[in-house]
């Protein structure tokens, strides 16, 4: 058959446009070769939730995500299907997100009566450490972060908008200032009470709601990085030590090669070092 230019730019174009979605397909399935070990290794039900940017549409332009109610409804669905007396390891890495759909997963945390074992590779924040406070245990790794949980207003921390309005007498504070205040206490009493709700059975109620009121009360910005030892400290069940067949599944859910300015050569011991 004989190729002209039109076909050739036809085949590179097809090429561009199937790569995105081979690659994912390849990766999908070394996903679940990976999980099926860690599962049967454990003996667990083994659930991820990933959120990072990778390149996911057709076209292969980079997609973030962040908890939204189709994560509730999926993490729900595996829960459920899960036997009564089989231990689940929930693999969380994630920014937060939605407040409802984070507590939504969280309550089903705590409802399984087997033990659930949060994974925590990198950072699982806001949202990712309310349904981190639900589970039995927490495993980081030595550089992995928690966060705060206090609900954010139009991307305006809660307690800093309480903050200002009582940083002046009423009568100065303007009526959308008193809209957002009274927005921003009523967010932080729902999800204090919340995660109150999902660590009392696994502590007591004076420690969690100590620990909950620490957690949404704005003592720290909403991005501030909690190390395992702060966790510890703050009274969670936390343990550091990541198993490497968990490190290797994260290796499965790559970022865009592109935006990363990090390299590396594989390490070699001294003694196979050639030239």
């Amino acid at each position: 058959m004989e190729v002209n230019f039109s076909t050739l730019i036809f085949l590179v174009f097809l090429a561009l446009v199937l790569q995105p979605v081979l690659t994912g397909r390849m990766y999908a399935l070394r996903r679940v070769q990976a999980i099926r070990s860690i599962e049967k290794r454990r003996c667990s039900r083994v659930i991820t939730m990933i959120h990072r940017q990778e390149k996911r549409s057709l076209f292969g332009f980079s997609m973030s995500s962040m908890i939204g109610l189709e994560d509730a409804q999926s993490i729900i669905s595996a829960i459920k299907s899960t036997p009564r007396d089989m231990p689940i390891d929930l693999v969380l890495h994630t920014p937060g997100g939605l407040v409802l759909a984070a507590m939504q997963i969280a309550r089903a945390v705590e409802a399984h009566p087997a033990k659930v074992t949060v994974f925590v590779p990198i950072y699982a924040m806001s949202g990712g450490t309310l349904i981190a406070l639900a589970a039995d245990e927490i495993v980081m790794g030595e550089f992995s972060m928690l966060g705060p949980i206090d609900p954010q207003i139009m991307g305006i921390s809660a307690a800093s908008i309480l903050a200002a309005r009582d940083a002046k007498p009423v009568e100065h504070v303007s009526d959308l200032a008193l809209v957002l205040a009274d927005v921003s206490e009523k967010a932080t009493a729902q999800v204090k009470r919340g995660a109150v709700e999902i660590m009392t059975p696994r502590m007591e109620r004076a420690k969690a709601e100590a620990l909950a009121d620490t957690l949404t009360s704005g003592t720290w910005t909403h991005d501030y990085a909690l190390t395992p030892a702060e966790a510890t400290d703050l009274g969670l069940a936390v343990s550091v030590g990541l198993p490497q067949e968990v490190l290797d599944l994260m290796k499965l859910y790559p970022a865009p090669v592109k935006q990363s300015a990090v390299e590396f050569l594989p390490f070699e011991p001294p003694g196979r070092r050639m030239g």
